[in-house]
């Protein structure tokens, strides 16, 4: 009889401890990544379903038709939800990102005549819009947000006439994940269908909470699919629906508007391929676990889930008043809450600060004028701990006023001025990261500080395409193979 050998005996174990330096995914006091229901046994029927469903392969709807029967009730659930038309279709993702990429992919392929194919897309669009551009040759126009952080319609439809021949596609946010405002959606959506355009609505981390919201009485904006002109819709069932990692469903107004985004594939001597996601061989596990919680919760379940986790955004907002040297970015029409300061103390800070204390908010560089930021995914399990978290952010302000503002090194500032993204060699690389406190000397490998508030602010004064040339740097040299001896 084989028996696993001792080196394997105590893989568990290893895991156990490994993960005890990660962020907890419990508890409410992680403000970004995860997204707490605060209910156990909600979290335990996920987690068996998954497990039970670990070994099966989605590539086959026909060798696993309990697969298909799931994923055709999780998608009639999710176009019930979203005012979806009777001929309304969908396809369970791995994410919002592979959503937003299948967005663009299948806008783009609806229209094979176009050569230089291009989208338009608010300044505040989630930047799995501009990988899908990247990666399906579809040029982003990035249009200026307004001072409430919301798409403009004149602008928008502006940079669509400049070439609407050429434009395959308009996004807007439901809501958009920096300041969590949804953004104008029917005037928007009303030009693009004007103009024959696709409108596609990115509500990966608003979609399952703001159709309840409205349920219970919030005043939330038109976006669903009762806005004429919306064709298709994203919603992350890993977020609010608060199923295991990682599902999302996207919805599309008909089977026509769905059609470009399959592949199929006979001409070779293997099997024929066909495939309605980026993804061939899936794990069933992420279905069956947002199945088993959809299932579980019901319309019910999601509408206390939405009164817990409203009240504790309103409780938030409502308790930053008594910390005058923070304020809202902006009123959030969601769960999302984004915090700026008066000046006396940075935020960067703040967030190192609040990790000392047991939660984990996340930092937000400025752009466009617009100064770094505290951003807050608040969950349903927030509720129970608001008091705590107020009392937290408090004491983190009053250490941070009393540290002063965080300073870069004249030298380091003066280095990063001077480089060129475009021209960065190895080791102009390697001279930052260490001049940055995040590798050791020359030959050493990462030296990761306590607190990223330095860090934070050197990325800050970098522009935008040198802070993307610095993390792939750093992400280049963090992710490097683990040897056997």
């Amino acid at each position: 009889m084989n028996t696993i050998g001792a080196p394997g005996a105590d893989a568990l174990a290893r895991l156990r401890a490994m993960q005890a330096a990660d962020l907890p995914v419990h508890g409410g006091r992680t403000l970004a990544y995860v997204y707490d229901s605060g209910l156990p046994d909600v979290d335990r029927i996920g987690r068996e379903a998954v497990a039970a469903y670990a070994g099966s392969n989605g590539l086959d709807p026909t060798a696993f038709p309990s697969l298909l029967q799931m994923e055709n009730e999780l998608v009639g659930f999710a176009a019930d939800l979203l005012d979806a038309p009777p001929e309304a279709v969908g396809t369970v993702t791995s994410g919002g990102t592979e959503s937003c990429l299948l967005a663009v992919q299948g806008a783009r392929d609806s229209r094979p005549d176009v050569d230089r194919p291009r989208m338009v897309v608010p300044s505040t669009v989630h930047a799995a819009f501009l990988k899908a551009a990247h990666y399906f040759g579809v040029e982003a126009v990035v249009v200026p947000v307004g001072a409430d952080f919301r798409a403009v319609p004149d602008a928008m439809v502006a940079a669509i006439d400049e070439a609407p021949e050429r434009t395959v596609l308009v996004v807007v946010s439901a809501p958009s994940y920096a300041h969590g405002v949804v953004d104008p959606v029917p005037p928007v959506a009303a030009a693009a269908a004007e103009r024959g355009i696709r409108c596609h609505v990115d509500g990966c981390i608003g979609g399952w909470v703001l159709p309840y919201a409205a349920r219970i009485g919030r005043e939330v904006p038109p976006w669903t699919f009762a806005v004429d002109g919306v064709t298709s819709i994203s919603v992350d069932t890993h977020k609010y629906a608060y199923a295991p990692k990682g599902t999302s469903v996207l919805l599309h107004r008909s089977p026509e508007h769905r059609r470009p985004q399959y592949f199929a594939h006979a001409d070779w001597p293997g099997y024929t391929m066909l495939n309605s996601t980026i993804q061939s061989t899936k794990s069933g596990g992420p279905l069956a676990g947002a199945w088993a919680v959809v299932q579980s919760l019901g319309d019910a379940g999601y509408e206390q889930l939405t009164r817990e986790v409203f009240e504790a955004v309103d409780r938030i907002v409502a308790g930053i008043d008594s910390i005058p040297e923070l304020r809202l970015a902006s009123v959030p029409d969601s769960t999302l809450v984004a915090l700026v300061t008066d000046g006396s103390c940075d935020a960067f800070t703040i967030c190192d600060e609040m990790a000392a204390r047991d939660w984990y908010v996340q930092p937000q560089m400025s752009y466009a004028g617009q100064p770094p930021n505290i951003h807050l995914s608040v969950s349903a399990a927030t509720l129970a701990h608001v008091e705590e978290l107020l009392t937290a952010l408090a004491d983190s302000v009053a250490a941070a006023v009393a540290a002063g503002p965080v300073s870069v090194d004249p030298g380091i500032a003066e280095f990063i001025a001077a480089l060129d993204p475009a021209a960065l060699t190895d080791d102009d690389f390697d001279g930052l990261l260490v001049a940055a406190g995040l590798v050791g000397g020359e030959g050493a490998g990462l030296d990761l500080p306590d607190r990223m508030a330095e860090v934070n602010a050197m990325l800050d004064l970098a522009s935008p395409a040198m802070r993307e040339a610095l993390l792939v740097a750093f992400l280049d040299r963090l992710s490097r193979p683990s040897r056997r001896a």
